[in-house]
Formats: structure tokens, C-alpha cells, sequence
């Protein structure tokens, strides 16, 4: 057999006999730099339609709530002022029953935690959850966890669409 057929074989094997092993042996990072928690079940919303929204944070917030997922609605009318210069590519959205000057209110889903944020992409997958915390300051803590895997997020968003908006 001549020199290029073996390399070109060795050059195929190698690279797949190496992913399979890594995989087989559970070799993978157990961390993510991600702050909230991934669904485990793929979860649609019925966003309203808003062309210039790249995503959505919602807070489930049902009529049976709690004292303190009733304390998530004043960290979302918060969130408002922390976007900043995001503001107009996010939308707020309040999952359940109620008025909100602030956020597009939309029909609860029994399945999602009630005082819990969401990140939401443009069709209404929701991808991240937040959950609340008894204590204000973790909460306040875990809202900039939420902010910052936006910012990530619309980074990526802006560098995938090449400019093309």
C-alpha cells in the first residue's frame, strides 16, 4: 500500500477513534460559564411579535405567588434600568395575570417555576432559568448572572448576523 492512501486513512481514524474514546471515558467539563440553569424539557412561549427583539426575559409570576417571587416583580421593573443600551433588544415579558407597565403580559405555563426568570429567544424557546432566592442580595446576584449571559448572548447574536441587519 502506498504512503497516501495510508495517511489519508490515519489522518480520517485517528480523529474519530479519539472523539469516541473522550466520550467513552466521560473526559468533558463538568462547569459552563453560563449562570442560569439549562430547561431539561424544550419549552415554547407565544411571544408577542417584535421585530427588533433579539430576547426575551420573562418572569413567571402566576396567581397563586408567593411573598417572594412577588418580590421579582420590582427586580424586573430593575432589570429595565440595568439593560441599558440593550433596552431595544430585549424584551420583558410577565408570564400569568396581572398589569405590567413595563413587559408584554402573556398566559402562564404550569411547568415553570413561579417567581423564576427566563431567557427567551426571538421565536419563544426558552432556554435559561433563574431561580429566585430567599434572600434579596442573592437575588440581586443572580440577576447580573442573567444580564451577563445576555450580554453574551446578544454579542453572539450580533457577530453571527455579520452585520446584516
Amino acid at each position: 500500500m502506498s504512503k497516501v492512501p495510508g495517511l489519508f486513512l490515519a489522518c480520517c481514524i485517528i480523529p474519530l477513534v479519539a472523539a469516541w474514546l473522550v466520550l467513552r471515558s466521560g473526559w468533558q467539563p463538568d462547569t459552563t460559564t453560563n449562570q442560569g440553569r439549562f430547561l431539561s424539557q424544550e419549552i415554547i412561549l407565544g411571544v408577542p411579535e417584535q421585530q427588533n427583539k433579539a430576547w426575551f426575559i420573562a418572569l413567571n409570576q402566576p396567581s397563586d405567588c408567593d411573598q417572594t417571587c412577588q418580590g421579582q416583580s420590582e427586580l424586573l421593573e430593575q432589570l429595565v434600568v440595568a439593560l441599558g443600551k440593550h433596552r431595544q433588544q430585549v424584551g420583558l415579558l410577565l408570564l400569568g395575570e396581572g398589569q405590567s407597565e413595563v413587559a408584554s403580559v402573556i398566559p402562564t405555563i404550569s411547568v415553570l417555576s413561579p417567581g423564576a426568570f427566563y431567557l427567551v429567544n426571538k421565536r419563544g424557546l426558552v432556554v435559561l432559568e433563574y431561580l429566585p432566592q430567599q434572600d434579596q442580595t442573592a437575588n440581586r446576584v443572580l440577576l447580573k448572572g442573567l444580564l451577563k449571559d445576555l450580554k453574551k448572548l446578544l454579542s453572539y447574536e450580533r457577530s453571527s448576523s455579520g452585520g446584516s441587519q
